[in-house]
C-alpha cells in the first residue's frame, strides 16, 4: 500500500492555515435566543434579528446522554456555551423565545446570562396550548 502522504496548505507568508478559529467572523449586536425544551432534550439556537442562524447547541450535542439530557443542569451548560459564542460575536441585546414544557426552560436562560453582560429586551413563551384538544378515546369493552 505504501506510505500515506499528508498534504499541508500554506498561506502567502508560509504559515499553515488552521481549520478551526476561536474568534467568530460574524458580528451582530441584536440577537434572538430560541429555546426549545422538551422532556428529553433542550435545544438552543442563537439567531440575528432577521432570523438567520448564528450558533446552536443542544444537551445531546454537549455530551449528555439518556435521561440526563432533560435536566436543568444540562440546559444550563448549553446556555453557557452559547453565551460564550454570543460574547465572541459582540452581541449585547437579546430577546428570548421559549417553546416547550421541559425542565430546562429557565436554566438555559440563566446559563446564557451568566457568561456575559447581556441586556434582555423580552422573554416570550410560544408554547402551544390546546384549547379543547382531541376527543378522548371511548371506554374499553371487554
Amino acid at each position: 500500500m505504501g506510505k500515506k502522504r499528508i498534504v499541508t496548505t500554506e498561506g502567502k507568508n508560509g504559515d499553515s492555515k488552521s481549520s478551526g478559529s476561536s474568534i467568530s467572523k460574524k458580528r451582530a449586536d441584536i440577537g434572538i435566543l430560541n429555546i426549545q425544551s422538551t422532556y428529553n432534550n433542550t435545544k438552543v439556537a442563537l439567531t440575528d434579528a432577521k432570523g438567520n442562524m448564528l450558533a446552536w447547541g443542544s444537551c445531546g450535542n454537549s455530551g449528555f446522554k439518556g435521561a440526563k439530557k432533560g435536566t436543568p443542569f444540562a440546559a444550563a451548560k448549553v446556555g453557557e456555551t452559547l453565551g460564550m459564542k454570543a460574547l465572541a460575536m459582540g452581541m449585547r441585546q437579546i430577546s428570548v423565545v421559549v417553546n416547550g414544557v421541559g425542565a430546562g426552560r429557565e436554566s438555559a436562560i440563566r446559563g446564557f446570562i451568566s457568561k456575559g453582560n447581556f441586556e434582555i429586551s423580552s422573554i416570550k413563551d410560544v408554547t402551544p396550548i390546546p384549547h379543547n384538544g382531541p376527543k378522548p378515546p371511548k371506554p374499553r369493552r371487554v
